[in-house]
């Protein structure tokens, strides 16, 4: 870039101009060299009258110097000062707030200021969750629940996209709240921070990050993780609690080891006294001051916004449907039937064969009767309907609230997609393949890998390879090869033991400590029945082994991912026996296995309505866009449906939205609800057909803690600031070196 340059007005004068000069100094060199006097005096002289000559040689040429400067407010500057709430921190040892230091700087008439004006346009903003103009920045009240620094100088680099932008300067601590990186700071004109506020000297907790992890273990399916973070805390006892919606204190912990500027992580495990949607708040302080979650003055701690975080908890989904296909009555169907009585999210419905396809022997009925005796008094009045000779004896057994329709299950084994799909899992015990027909076991497979449900196999003398399973759809998706499995037998029996794949998964173990569940392993009978399945499939884990008497292993529980779905295969054919062992009076471990097993099972089954909120972190609306997914019976996307969404904010208003259909997916619908207020949502999404019929509904929720992500750490984050100004050529300026700059 040229500034400025030098035009000769004389350039034919050049060479006469040169010429006359050396002549001139020749002669003056040649004058002094045999001159008398003083060296120092001639040198002088001679200096001087050199200085003329050259000064005449110039004027000869005529030069002309030519330059450019900026016009006096031709170009704008920016100053964008932070608006939120963490500029009300009072650092200790400054007599003001972080914003009241912020506008000493920018007091109307300062020098610094009155000086910039002179040079450019001038314009002032001031941003938090959005970027606002402002007259004068004594109007900042430092209220805002956001410091979206990211978002508002993308804001103003795209209103003053292709004007002359000098630079922006910005005060702020630093700590926004959106995301920010390189990449979001691209064609930004020069950025020059102004870090407010103190490292050092105050007292803070916060709770930085808190997440939720669900597992199928019984005695504490629920997991929060709370991050705790602290400054100038070091060595002092920390309170830690849960609390439920009620504001009981469901559990509590003190930590001694807090270190500043390390985050200390605690985990809770807990059981929610109810399904579906739970908020639970997690809460630190400094011990002993528990109780003055709003009395700040009395705190050591600089803000209490940041001491609590709520989580949530979805245990929704329920209740889960699961049919139990049995060969014949046993003491398995017994334990799973009473253990899973005991969760209200958990339905079991049964069919089980009570005999195989009987003959007919007339002497057994009474004259003229074509039906089976063994069904009379079931209601079966009608011939065509009564269960026929030469069919299985097969009795349908539903959980207290009933089948689904008076049809359930009426004619057998499920033969449509729709009557199958309205289940979560299916288990066959001793059941062989040549109960089913060949339609009903690919049902069966298309009912793991597309509707994505769960699938059991029980090891018995009727089971895997001694059922004739081989070669058949049910075969494919085991997780066991069972072209080669026999029933075999031990003479002392076999014993159970967990793989270190096992051990990792908490829906196995029934303990919470290692030794504890070593003991209870150890304790276990012998079991005498096992189906020897084939090899294991690749892609399948082993859970549990069988030692033999004769120092062999065998499979004992193998599971794999099928599709949507997912298999396993439980080869002992005895676990009854478990049960019979057990002390009087002591909890049945058999049936909280079966519990923790059926919850597996159905954890990830899709329903035909499951939704999804997605909040982004640096939108300044703090909008939750909600994407509800339908499916019909079939379970392939519903296009044509209507879908409502109901919610319930933290003031208590119910405001109902139209969900659209998707441009992305079908069978997707999706709403976007705003709303500032801080707190837990409550939401409900309904679904209809075309037809205007119930499709289902499910029950979501979302959290809004702006205040809390605002002032999750109060240290001015100086290393943003400054790889901001370096990613846009400006630099860091303090505030004391306003004028300077």
């Amino acid at each position: 870039m040229i500034i400025a340059e030098i035009v000769l007005g004389a350039r034919d004068w050049l060479v006469w101009a040169a010429a006359l000069a050396a002549l001139g100094l020749a002669a003056l060199v040649w004058s002094y060299s045999r001159s008398h006097g003083p060296t120092s005096a001639r040198l002088l002289a001679g200096l001087l009258k050199t200085s003329a000559l050259l000064a005449l040689g110039v004027c000869l040429i005529e030069p002309l110097f030519s330059g450019t400067r900026p016009r006096p407010k031709s170009n704008l500057f920016l100053i964008l000062a932070d608006n939120s709430r963490s500029l009300q921190v009072h650092d200790r040892g400054h007599a003001h707030t972080r914003g009241q230091e912020l506008q000493q700087a920018l007091v109307p008439k300062s020098p610094w200021l009155t000086r910039l004006e002179q040079d450019f346009d001038v314009r002032s903003y001031a941003f938090d969750s959005r970027i606002e103009p402002v007259r004068d920045f004594e109007q900042l009240n430092f209220d805002g629940d956001a410091s979206a620094l990211t978002a508002s100088l993308a804001s103003l680099r795209e209103r003053f996209a292709g004007r002359p932008v000098a630079g922006v300067l910005v005060l702020t601590d630093g700590n926004a709240t959106d995301a920010g990186g390189n990449a979001a700071w691209q064609d930004l004109p020069p950025v020059y921070p102004v870090s407010i506020g103190a490292d050092a000297g105050l007292a803070d907790l916060s709770i930085s990050r808190v997440s939720v992890s669900q597992t199928n273990f019984e005695a504490a399916p629920v997991t929060i993780v709370a991050q705790v973070e602290g400054q100038g805390v070091a060595g002092k006892p920390v309170s830690i609690r849960v609390l439920d919606e009620s504001g009981k204190v469901v559990e509590r912990r003190t930590a001694r080891g807090m270190i500043d500027g390390k985050p200390l992580v605690e985990r809770f495990e807990l059981r929610p006294e109810r399904s579906g949607i739970s908020f639970y708040t997690v809460e630190a302080a400094l011990q002993g001051e528990e109780q003055l979650a709003d009395k700040l003055e009395k705190s050591s701690e600089a803000t209490l916004v940041n001491n609590r975080r709520l989580a949530l908890v979805d245990r929704g989904g329920g209740p889960y449907r699961v049919l139990y296909v049995c060969g014949r009555p046993n003491w398995e169907f017994k334990f799973l039937h009473r253990g899973l009585d005991e969760d209200d999210d958990l339905e079991l419905a049964a069919l089980v064969r009570i005999a195989k396809k009987e003959p007919k022997f007339t002497f057994r009925g009474r004259p003229g009767e074509r039906t089976n005796p063994l069904y009379r008094g079931f209601g079966n009045k009608d011939d065509e309907q009564a269960e026929q000779y030469d069919e299985p004896v097969l009795i349908r057994l539903f959980p207290p609230s009933g089948p689904q329709d008076e049809d359930e299950l009426k004619g057998g084994f499920p033969k449509a997609a729709e009557d199958l799909f309205r289940y979560h899992a299916v288990i066959f015990d001793d059941i062989e393949s040549a109960f089913f027909t060949h339609d009903q076991m690919s049902l069966v497979e298309r009912f793991v890998s597309q509707r994505g449900g769960g699938f059991l196999m029980l090891g018995g003398r009727h089971s895997f390879a001694n059922g004739g399973y081989q070669r058949t759809p049910v075969a494919e998706l085991l997780p066991v090869y069972v072209d080669r499995g026999t029933l075999g037998e031990a003479a002392e029996g076999y014993r159970l033991s967990l793989t270190r794949e096992g051990w990792l998964q908490p829906w196995v173990r029934l303990r919470s400590t290692e030794d504890d569940e070593q003991q209870r392993l150890a304790d276990m009978p012998a079991f005498k029945t096992v189906s020897r399945a084939g090899t294991i499939k690749p892609g399948a884990a082993v859970l549990a082994g069988l030692r033999t008497s004769d120092g062999g292993s065998l499979p004992a529980l193998v599971v794999q991912p099928f599709g949507r779905g997912r298999a396993a295969a439980l080869t002992v054919g005895d676990l009854w026996r478990w049960n019979m062992h057990r002390k009087e009076g002591a909890a049945s471990d058999l049936e909280k296995a079966w519990r923790q097993t059926i919850r597996w099972l159905v954890a990830d089954v899709p329903e035909r309505i499951e939704v999804e909120t997605e909040r982004r972190a640096d939108d300044p609306a703090l909008a939750t866009r909600i994407a509800v997914r339908v499916r019909d019976t079939l379970f392939e996307p519903l296009d044509n449906a209507s879908v409502s969404v109901r919610v319930k904010t933290p003031e208590g208003r119910e405001i109902e939205l139209t969900a659209e259909p998707s441009e992305q997916a079908a069978g997707s619908y999706e709403t976007i609800f705003a709303s500032r207020t801080p707190g837990a949502y409550r939401a409900t999404a309904v679904a209809r057909a075309e037809d205007a019929s119930e499709v289902g509904q499910r029950e979501f929720g979302w959290t809004i803690e702006p205040a809390a992500d605002e002032l999750r750490t109060l240290r001015p984050n100086r290393e943003l600031l400054a790889r901001l100004a370096e990613a846009t050529g400006g630099e860091l300026v303090s505030a004391d070196g306003l004028d300077a700059f």
